[in-house]
């Protein structure tokens, strides 16, 4: 089964223009009709593009992504690069998370000391006291 990147777009539902890009980052390696050098895409090329998609989702970057169908194509399980490079990324995300959640925890305790605030008009010596009288240490914040 031969494909055009039209083709292959259709069966996977991404745009041309991601196969195109796909293509030029070496992550897909279709061959060449050599009656009009357009781009053929095959079966191989098929499963490729559906794996890239698929670690995507997971928050697989192209580049490992590329390593990863490089160690495929040499015959070695990447695997094991894979739980690595996934363990490290899930510890990232529970930070960022953590980060996340104490943020939200500091916007909402600001908040509510805002709502009982008055404006103020800058005088020079203030810019706006809600931030500036807002104090951030753990008493404050009830954490």
């Amino acid at each position: 089964m031969v494909m055009r990147v039209t083709d292959l777009a259709a069966k996977t539902g991404v745009s041309p223009d991601t196969i195109r890009f796909y293509t030029r980052e070496g992550l897909l390696q279709p061959g060449r009709n050599p009656t009009n050098n357009y781009h053929e895409y095959d079966a191989t090329e098929l499963q490729r593009l559906r794996f890239a998609r698929k670690a995507r989702q997971l928050g697989f970057s192209l580049p490992e992504i590329k390593l990863i169908l490089q160690q495929a194509d040499d015959r070695h399980s990447p695997c094991p690069m894979v739980r690595g490079v996934f363990e490290d990324r899930l510890a990232d995300v529970e930070a960022q998370l953590n980060e996340l959640t104490a943020l939200r925890d500091r916007m909402q305790a600001a908040l509510a000391t805002w709502q009982s605030m008055p404006d103020g008009t800058p005088d020079g010596h203030t810019i706006c006291r809600l931030i500036e009288h807002w104090d951030d240490t753990p008493d404050a914040t009830g954490k």
